[in-house]
């Protein structure tokens, strides 16, 4: 099976410094302190492949250097590189990058729609709209999830994931489907505003639990039992003094606005409560700030995604593996419409396994001001 490999190198690196998205902010989230992630996603992905024995059949078209071939080659793949053009590289607060854009990926991308069996890319939603742009329906594509978003539905749900959809692809046991490539305007998504736009559907292999789905719209007859969860959650935290760290999403800052604090949008803030009342101690809250708190023993606070069905993973990876890891199950409160758990499962996933690990099992989501449900963490 000849498969099509690309990588985009500075894909997810916005996420743990709170820019919320890569687009044209690689030198700004550098010096907020980010680092590549993409490669280390990347070696994720063949890592796992490399385990089977359908690997050994697999032949790999992909990009020059940091586009692909380097991982490759690490892994030992047989593969060709299409050299479209010479990679250079520049250093940014000591940091070395390579100069890589979209138009790298739509040309790679389109160069192989002629020649493979399946299209496998990192990145995030706006990888998969360069790849989907170019591809026009001639090969499945699928993504290795490497970016902030992803709110499009051609991801699997993890790299290891990726690996074995890939795999089952390569069986024949992977069904194909049209899946919804989306994306948000950057820019507008920092200010808090959501801009989703719906770009087109592409052939994407599946096998359930393996892929995840799109970003979905909150029902509209959901919203008076988000008002009502709103209010008896903010009034709960008021009465327990400590330190919260109040994730991303409308769920959420409902409570934020019950709480009295001008919190974010789409970002995470940290808020102490003392004495009946909240003040905001960091809003749009970075991976280092939530690190500066965890030592007080705080309390997380977060929704669901609808339709990508994530905990932890999707939009919100200022809670780190390193964040996680140090935060007790228990002082999790997940607050969702009950229409967000109707499948009966939630995702988590930061690259760490042992985090992962302790987050698995069973979790308690408050689905209404009097009740919650038992849902399960895979």
């Amino acid at each position: 099976m000849r498969v099509g490999f690309i990588v985009n190198p500075i894909a997810g690196m916005g996420g743990r410094v709170a820019l919320k998205g890569t687009d044209g902010v690689v030198e700004e989230a550098i010096k907020r302190g980010a680092r590549p992630v993409a490669p280390d996603v990347a070696r994720l992905f063949l890592n796992e492949l490399s385990h089977f024995e359908e690997s050994e059949k697999m032949r790999f078209l992909t990009g020059p250097g940091p586009l692909g071939e380097d991982y490759l080659r690490e892994f030992g793949f047989p593969f060709e590189v299409i050299r479209h053009r010479k990679i250079s590289y520049r250093e940014v607060e000591d940091l070395r990058i390579p100069d890589t854009t979209s138009e790298d990926t739509k040309k790679l991308a389109g160069k192989m729609a002629e020649e493979v069996d399946v299209l496998v890319f990192a990145g995030g939603d706006g990888t998969a709209r360069d790849v989907y742009s170019v591809v026009d329906g001639r090969v499945p594509i699928l993504g290795v999830p490497t970016g902030v978003k992803m709110f499009s539905g051609v991801f699997a749900a993890s790299p290891e994931s990726a690996a074995l959809l890939l795999v089952e692809f390569a069986r024949g046991r992977a069904r194909l489907e049209e899946r919804d490539v989306m994306d948000l305007d950057e820019a507008a998504f920092r200010r808090d505003e959501i801009r989703p736009k719906h770009y087109g559907r592409a052939i994407t292999p599946v096998v359930e639990l393996l892929v995840q789905g799109a970003k979905e719209a909150q029902r509209v007859d959901e919203g008076e039992t988000l008002e009502a969860i709103a209010d008896a959650v903010a009034e709960e935290i008021l009465e327990e003094d400590g330190v919260y760290f109040l994730g991303a999403g409308s769920t959420v800052k409902r409570i934020k606005d019950r709480l009295g604090i001008a919190g974010t949008l789409l970002g995470v803030d940290v808020v102490e409560v003392e004495n009946g009342k909240a003040r905001l101690l960091v809003k749009d809250a970075a991976e280092k700030d939530l690190l500066r708190f965890v030592d007080r023993n705080p309390k997380i606070v977060v929704t669901i995604i609808g339709g990508l069905n994530f905990l932890f993973g999707r939009g919100n990876q200022q809670f780190s593996a390193e964040v996680l890891r140090r935060i007790p199950k228990e002082n999790i409160v997940v607050v969702a419409a009950p229409s967000k758990v109707e499948k009966g499962l939630i995702r988590v996933y930061t690259g760490d396994k042992e985090v992962d690990g302790k987050l698995r099992g069973y979790i308690r989501v408050r689905v209404s001001p009097w009740m919650e449900k038992m849902v399960k963490v895979v």
